[in-house]
């Protein structure tokens, strides 16, 4: 691994990303199902809420032969001579996408690789053919620049404006390993738009998550893969729009995570944010009536005061979680027993709110069937294994159509 020291300021193989005009470095991280890290949007009438002024997906190609450009805010405009093939990533919305754009073997570092390798492969086991293995990748959570510098990925598709928030990293270290390494093309503070550091303040843009997919696609030139994929979620939406009851119909919901049940954290379902891409188009009705904001520490009394219909857990799928025992945990509890989400055995696993988009097709499945299963079919109780094998005539989107375009058969 090069010392930052002995570093030739030189340009490398990876001359191929350039940043130009604008461009602003910097970013971090955020996601485990139990912290506070992850939102997700998506308007009324099915795209993801965030604004599309300033920075968006442009990107065009050289005439001279020379790359090509994309642009994401807050990086701004980066110039590519050939499409990334290894890829750095902290969030798993991030490793999503380079997993849907046929990169899943390039990713070289995500946040907790083992957890998420285990719970993305419960969903993965649904697409035919289709393969994933995130296990043994270096954990990012805490990256260090020198270990950047050995991984020499080809871009790091991550945040730099919440990378400059962790300990060690500042505005010059991310733009160090811009320079000398590769540049960064992520948006993370779109997750529950959440406000930049000062320094990066100045036109900072929020993206739905598809609509920052969209970005990411061009700048791995696969717009095809895209178009696929948003292609299979635009009539997945309006299958959902079309069978969706009155808004005084809807049952109330809540969602939350615990990786002790002594300890319940509760999380909205339809602030803006790619966190809740896949609950917003659901429309529910929040049980917490805007009382509890993301992450807030619960407890059975304040979900009995709540009374949700429906309970939807985070990492229930996930292969070590006990989805049986959360849910007896409930049963036996005398104050939670009350709920009446437990008394109809409504409680419901979910997978992450860090969504990308592959994750994001089978939540919003999955989630339509909990809350309306009268409107989209019954949702199995699951308890372990891999997503349940819905009958082909009651799933809301074609598993294979998924599968061909992350393999790259279109």
């Amino acid at each position: 691994m090069p010392n930052v020291d002995e570093t030739s300021t030189e340009p490398t193989r990876r001359t191929f990303a350039k940043y130009g005009g604008t461009v602003a470095l910097g970013g971090l991280l955020a996601g485990c199902t139990g912290g506070d890290a992850e939102s997700d949007p998506a308007g009324d009438d099915g795209s993801e809420n965030g604004s599309t002024d300033g920075d968006s997906d442009d990107s065009s190609t050289d005439d001279a032969g020379e790359g090509y450009t994309a642009s994401i805010s807050p990086t701004g405009e980066v110039t590519f001579e050939s499409p990334p093939e290894t890829v750095f990533t902290r969030l798993t919305h991030h490793a999503d996408m380079a997993f849907a754009l046929g990169r899943s073997d390039g990713i070289t570092a995500m946040h907790a690789p083992d957890y998420y390798d285990g719970l993305w492969n419960q969903f993965v086991a649904r697409l035919p053919g289709v393969s994933l293995d995130w296990s043994g990748l270096y954990s990012s959570w805490e990256p260090d620049k020198e270990t950047l510098y050995e991984l020499d990925s080809d871009v790091h598709l991550a945040d730099p404006a919440w990378v400059t928030r962790l300990e060690g990293w500042d505005r010059e270290d991310v733009d160090e390993v811009a320079e000398r390494v590769s540049p960064w093309f992520g948006n993370s503070l779109s997750d529950r738009h959440q406000e930049p550091a000062e320094e990066w303040a100045d036109g900072y843009q929020y993206y739905g998550l598809w609509e920052q997919f969209e970005i990411v696609a061009e700048a791995f030139r696969e717009r095809e893969r895209y178009e696929a994929l948003a292609a299979v979620r635009e009539e997945l939406l309006a299958t959902v729009e079309a069978g969706l009851p009155p808004e005084e119909e809807r049952p109330t919901a809540i969602m939350v995570a615990a990786a002790d049940i002594e300890q319940i954290y509760a999380y909205t379902l339809s602030n803006p944010g790619f966190l809740t891409a896949h609950t917003r188009p659901l429309g529910p009705r929040d049980a917490f009536e805007g009382s509890v904001e993301s992450g807030t520490v619960v407890d059975f009394e304040t979900i009995l005061e709540a009374d949700p219909d429906v309970i939807l857990y985070l990492g229930g799928f996930e292969p070590e979680t006990d989805m049986a025992g959360r849910r007896t945990a409930f049963e036996e509890d005398p104050v939670g027993s009350e709920v009446t989400a437990v008394k109809n055995d409504r409680i419901h696993p979910q997978g992450a709110r860090y969504q990308g988009p592959v994750l994001n097709l089978f939540q919003l499945e999955m989630t339509a069937k909990q809350l309306y299963p009268d409107a989209f079919g019954e949702w199995p109780r699951y308890e372990e294994g891999p997503y349940p094998e819905i009958p082909e005539g009651k799933r809301l989107f074609d598993r294979g159509r998924v599968a061909d375009a992350i393999n790259g058969d279109l």
